[in-house]
């Protein structure tokens, strides 16, 4: 069994336990320790998003904590099952990769219409708002953005003008659509960059597994403001591009 899936049985335990025997005493958390215990608790959650579990699958898993709890002899045999939930994890995230990308087709046509849109070959729908000057980066440079990173519906997920901090990236080193998208910029520039998923996260959303960040599948927009470059400090590109830093 991986340590993936090792890890996602604890936190299964640990989520699972805390709604058996705390369900009938649920509450709204008061003191810092309350609180971070609650805080625990979402951040297990995440971990369980590959999982996709409908309300009547969490009330199986609930029944058998609550007879784990209570020694009741088991209905199934731990052991038999335990390795099959790698296989279970994988499929789940398949479905809501699939159903996500079909979700997202409104989206990027609505994106690709957009004035000024531009659709690259590569499905990247690249938008100037703001023409910049000077030399544009490129894959050996390293560039210092602001941005703002959304969802499909709106959300942010992501944000150094939030965060009031600029960030630098080395751009040989980002995900598909921000290497393409960044070299058609200038310093100063502003642009909206609209990602289909085989350009950020693809079918494994980020983190992977997590999910309720990033879905698996999920297109995403980006607004950025290229504020410098950095000429020959980025590394060079790896096998797989890292995303931007969450």
């Amino acid at each position: 069994m991986s340590t993936r899936i090792g890890h996602r049985i604890a936190a299964l335990a640990c989520v699972f336990i805390l709604a058996a025997v705390g369900a009938a005493n649920a509450q709204v958390p008061q003191t810092e320790d309350e609180k971070t215990f609650y805080a625990l608790g979402l951040a297990v959650a995440r971990n369980l998003k590959a999982f996709d579990m409908s309300a009547d699958e969490r009330k199986v898993l609930i029944t058998a904590m609550n007879a784990g709890l209570a020694n009741e002899k088991p209905l199934v045999d731990v052991g038999e099952y335990k390795d099959k939930l790698e296989a279970l994890a994988q499929a789940r995230t398949a479905a809501r990769a699939a159903k996500e990308r079909e979700a997202s087709t409104k989206f990027l046509a609505d994106a690709a219409n957009q004035k000024g849109a531009q659709k690259k070959s590569s499905g990247l729908i690249y938008q100037e708002v703001e023409a910049g000057s000077g030399e544009a980066p490129t894959t050996k440079d390293t560039v210092q953005v602001h941005y703002t990173g959304k969802r499909r519906d709106g959300s942010v997920f992501d944000s150094s003008v939030a965060r009031g901090q600029p960030a630098d990236f080395p751009l040989g080193r980002m995900i598909p659509c921000w290497t393409e998208g960044l070299q058609l910029m200038k310093v100063g520039g502003k642009a909206v960059l609209t990602c289909p998923a085989d350009l950020a996260y693809g079918d494994t959303g980020a983190p992977p597994g997590a999910g309720d960040m990033i879905a698996p599948g999920a297109a995403l927009q980006f607004e950025v403001e290229l504020l410098a470059v950095e000429k020959g400090t980025g590394a060079p590109p790896p096998e797989a591009p890292a995303p931007p830093k969450m």
